[in-house]
C-alpha cells in the first residue's frame, strides 16, 4: 500500500487547499469578470493507480473540488477541470520504468502520450470557448481512461 504519510502535506496542499483557498480568495473578482476555474485533476481520480493511494484520494478529492465550486460559484463563475493521462515522464525512473513506459504508451489508442500542447489547448477552451460548460472534467489522455 506504501507510504500513507509519504506526500501528505504536500499532495492534499496543492490539491486540496490551494485550489480551494484561492479560489475563496478571487471568488470576487473573478464573479465580477465572470471569470473561469480550471482544474487540473487527472485521469487516476477515477481509475486509482496501484501503489499511489494518496495521489489517488489527493486527486479524487480536485474532482471533488472541481464540482463543488461549479455549484459554489455559479451562475457567474464556470469551474472545470482536465483529466490528463500519460503526459510527461518523471524525471526519475523508479516508478515508470521504460518498459512500464512503452507499456503504457502501447495500451493508448491514439498511440502516443500527450504533450503539454493537448493539455494547454482544452484548458483554453474551457476558459474561453465552453460558457455553457461548468462542473465538467475532460479527459485529455489519448484515450488511455476508456482501456484502463
Amino acid at each position: 500500500m506504501g507510504q500513507i504519510d509519504e506526500g501528505w502535506q504536500d499532495l492534499m496542499g496543492s490539491n486540496l487547499k490551494a485550489p480551494l483557498f484561492l479560489s475563496r480568495a478571487l471568488a470576487p473578482a473573478l464573479r465580477a469578470s465572470a471569470g473561469a476555474i480550471v482544474g487540473i485533476v487527472d485521469i487516476h481520480a477515477e481509475r486509482p493507480m496501484k501503489d499511489h493511494v494518496v495521489y489517488n484520494l489527493a486527486k479524487a478529492g480536485h474532482a471533488q473540488l472541481v464540482r463543488s465550486l461549479a455549484i459554489e460559484l455559479a451562475p457567474l463563475v464556470r469551474v472545470n477541470g482536465v483529466a490528463p493521462g500519460a503526459n510527461i515522464w518523471p524525471e526519475s525512473a523508479e516508478v515508470f520504468t521504460p518498459a512500464l513506459r512503452q507499456q503504457i504508451e502501447n495500451s493508448i489508442p491514439l498511440g502516443r502520450i500527450g504533450t503539454p500542447d493537448d493539455i494547454a489547448r482544452v484548458v483554453a477552451f474551457l476558459l474561453f470557448d465552453a460558457s455553457y460548460m461548468t462542473g465538467q472534467i475532460l479527459a485529455v489522455d489519448g484515450g488511455r481512461s476508456i482501456v484502463l
